[in-house]
């Protein structure tokens, strides 16, 4: 799988636990998976597969 450009070894991945693992808060970031945005509300169950590709996005506040 691919991972904001970068290729991991892995069949599955527990979208949540990548999250954690990368210390990202959920509601920073928005995820596009094989070209499609992905709801939020589907984080939770989400299990990204050795062929998936995902482009993950983070927000950062400022003034």
């Amino acid at each position: 799988m691919m991972i904001n450009g970068e290729k991991l070894d892995l069949n599955e991945l527990k979208f949540m636990d990548f999250l954690k693992e990368k210390g990202l808060k959920l509601e920073f970031i928005a995820l596009e998976l094989n070209g499609k945005i992905v709801p939020k509300r589907e984080f939770e169950s989400l299990i990204l597969k050795a062929d998936d590709k995902a482009e993950i996005v983070s927000f950062v506040g400022g003034g």
